[in-house]
């Protein structure tokens, strides 16, 4: 029998109208606020392209969400590479 992490836990959400049961490390809280945010970012999706199916609106927000962390890591960079740069000086 699969033993659960004590740290893991499991939080029931609803992403675009469908309930699902996430087991994560993180705060119920927390674990809900990424729901909500993927909920959201679908639901605006869908609003733009409402003819799409809902695992193309699922994509669609997975690639939104990677290009939005990609950014993020290029300016995390940047940011890192102006400080060594200074931190010689």
């Amino acid at each position: 029998m699969k033993t659960v992490n004590p740290e893991e836990q499991k939080v029931s959400v609803l992403i675009f109208g469908e309930l699902h049961v996430i087991r994560g490390k993180g705060s119920e809280e927390y674990i809900k606020k990424l729901a909500h945010d993927v909920d959201k970012r679908m639901e605006e999706i869908a609003l733009k392209f409402p003819r799409i199916p809902a695992h193309q609106v699922a994509i669609l927000a997975a690639l939104n969400f990677a290009d939005e962390l990609a950014k993020i890591k290029e300016e995390q960079m940047t940011l890192l590479n102006m400080l060594g740069e200074s931190g010689g000086e």
